[in-house]
């Protein structure tokens, strides 16, 4: 799922495989419903992981992308709990944003339960921002590469619960939300595959209990059955407040 000519509408960035599939997958979903392109770039293959490999990760990862339709998902190989928010980091990200061209960037919790992910949310934020910039310089397969700084950026919410500032419904997406989280198998309770590894905070059951819960606490924020949500770097503004439901 590489295209390094794609532009697209909404672009992702996740510390690991599977961030965005649990975070703000229904909202890529409901995106692609009306013909955006969307996709991911991951930062590391979660080598670090108690269960799988970085091989298996990766396949696993190609299978949920193809049950998202995304129009480009992407590895930086960025290694798994050491990657920060510094030059050599940075610009690497850059590249992919100046790549892709996305209107919209969804980036990690701003703080959560794995410290990858705030991490990931700096990096990303500051990635941003400076890419924005003509002075900073990038190239791809050997030519200049314009700068491009994305309309707006959010940061979705993971495993600690954050008050969002807007959330989207994703009630219609919600069973396929769930196949993209369950094509990691390696990861999550999957009854239809048996796993001698041992289980880990998100392999239990009692874990995609928790993602449905989360997401119908969300939803019954705005009157719908299932929300995702997010939160707001800069001012929200809208041009029709009957756009608002």
């Amino acid at each position: 799922m590489t295209n390094q000519d794609i532009k697209l509408d909404i672009l992702a960035l996740a510390a690991h495989p599977d961030d965005v599939e649990l975070s703000c997958s229904g909202t890529l979903l409901a995106a692609a419903a009306k013909g955006k392109k969307i996709g991911i770039v991951d930062f590391t293959r979660g080598e670090l992981g108690s269960r799988g490999s970085a091989e298996i990760r990766d396949k696993e990862a190609e299978n949920s992308g193809k049950i998202l339709g995304l129009s480009v998902r992407e590895n930086l190989k960025f290694k798994d709990g050491f990657f920060y928010d510094d030059n050599e980091h940075r610009m690497k990200v850059i590249q992919a944003i100046r790549r892709f061209r996305p209107e919209i960037v969804l980036i990690n919790a701003p703080s959560d339960r794995h410290p990858d992910h705030g991490k990931g949310a700096e990096l990303s934020k500051t990635a941003c921002f400076l890419s924005g910039l003509l002075k900073i310089e990038t190239e791809w397969n050997g030519k200049k590469q314009e700068h491009w700084r994305p309309k707006n950026v959010y940061h979705y919410i993971q495993s600690n619960m954050l008050t969002p500032d807007f959330v989207v419904d994703v009630t219609p997406f919600w069973e396929k939300k769930m196949k993209s989280i369950l094509a990691f198998k390696s990861q999550f309770h999957n009854p239809n595959y048996q796993s001698d590894e041992a289980e880990t905070f998100i392999s239990s059951p009692r874990f995609v209990q928790f993602l449905e819960a989360r997401a119908k606490e969300f939803g019954q924020s705005i009157q719908v059955n299932y929300g995702e949500g997010f939160i707001k770097i800069a001012q929200l503004g809208i041009k029709d407040i009957t756009d608002l439901i």
